[in-house]
């Protein structure tokens, strides 16, 4: 998405699991299939002294996680829904010491050049973070609470699930998932120092 945009930023992933060791300018923390109302990991972030800034990239604009960021210490609490290039005049604006926090509009959620597991399938982006909530193990009442979303929404959410997929069970979702990328990946990068 930002392989334009090179010249103007640098990006490092990072494995939240491993620390951060080096100074970073921005941590993007992006929310899917995470708990967005994990505060320790948001709190452990902006506690750490090698970063910088800490950004929330996510889809879910619930007036409660804006606020609870903004008293966390966030920089920034930005859509998945931005252009390339709004996203990266975001950034700089985070960079230049300014919160920023997207406009979200009530039309359309996913931007074009996303991708996500299981978009292929035809999943929507929401689909897709409910299935690797569910893949991770959790009920439709914790899914519900971690995406502020109600019960039935999740109930029919996860229907919507089984048909793109092809399957008739929350077990064969949740393998659906797993042998789909569905589930965090703890140890694509084992090392990070120095930069990319």
């Amino acid at each position: 998405m930002l392989d334009d945009y090179r010249d103007q930023v640098l990006i490092a992933e990072i494995d939240l699991n491993l620390g951060v060791d080096d100074h970073v300018d921005i941590v993007l923390y992006d929310t899917f299939a995470q708990p967005e109302s994990d505060v320790d990991e948001l709190s452990t972030l902006v506690a750490n002294p090698r970063a910088r800034r800490v950004v929330v990239y996510t889809w879910n604009f619930h007036p409660m996680l804006i606020q609870r960021a903004r008293e966390q210490g966030m920089s920034g609490y930005l859509s998945k829904t931005m252009s390339a290039r709004d996203l990266v005049a975001a950034l700089q604006a985070v960079h230049a010491g300014e919160m920023v926090i997207s406009e979200q509009s009530s039309g359309a959620r996913t931007a074009p050049g996303l991708n996500w597991p299981g978009r292929g399938e035809g999943l929507t982006d929401r689909e897709a973070e409910v299935l690797a909530l569910i893949t991770q193990g959790m009920s439709n009442a914790q899914v519900a609470e971690l995406t502020y979303l109600s019960p039935n929404t999740i109930k029919s959410y996860i229907r919507s699930i089984y048909r793109k997929i092809g399957v008739e069970s929350r077990t064969q979702a949740v393998l659906w998932g797993v042998g789909h990328g569905f589930t965090p990946d703890h140890h694509r990068i084992e090392h990070w120092k120095g930069g990319p």
